[in-house]
């Protein structure tokens, strides 16, 4: 009768630690890689973005409808600047590392950079050029775009990060 109850004691023990491997597996195979995160700081205010919905190529680059879809996209929240303030954006050194650029009211940056954070003026993000007119505009408001670029050079971007500006007179 004791060897039946020892016995049927371990069955229950190795029952329950079997149960709490197979949940514990089971938890970790529910676990998403953290996406990567985009900054900006202006003065004393900084917003920090995960990838905008939709605008995440997960490792590849967006194919061209996507890219115009998200280029319309706003930001989540909104930080006044000062004309003559510095906005300083920084990403993931993952991001850096494949490299990442800015787009404000035009294209900002030349070429990609691999540094983790950038500096721009207002000056750079709040100027616009007119299609019609061929001048160049300023801005009362701009939605700032964090790209990471793609793998290949002509490729579209691989995430996009956005961001609402707004110049305060």
């Amino acid at each position: 009768m004791t060897a039946a109850l020892i016995s049927r004691g371990k069955g229950r023990r190795a029952a329950a630690a079997l149960g709490a491997v197979t949940l514990g597996l089971l938890t970790l195979s529910a676990c998403q890689q953290p996406t990567s995160l985009a900054t900006v700081t202006v003065g004393t205010q900084t917003v920090t973005a995960e990838v905008t919905p939709g605008c995440d190529g997960d490792g590849k680059s967006l194919d061209k409808q996507a890219v115009q879809s998200c280029i319309g996209k706003k930001g989540e929240g909104t930080i006044t600047v000062r004309p003559g303030e510095r906005v300083r954006v920084g990403v993931d050194p993952k991001v850096a590392k494949v490299g990442w650029f800015v787009v404000g009211g035009g294209p900002v940056m030349a070429a990609p950079s691999t540094d983790t954070y950038r500096t721009f003026s207002t000056d750079e993000l709040f100027k616009a050029m007119n299609p019609a007119t061929g001048q160049s505009e300023s801005l009362r408001e701009v939605t700032l775009m964090v790209a990471e670029a793609g793998k290949n050079q002509g490729s579209g971007p691989m995430a996009l990060w956005h961001f609402n500006l707004k110049l305060k007179d």
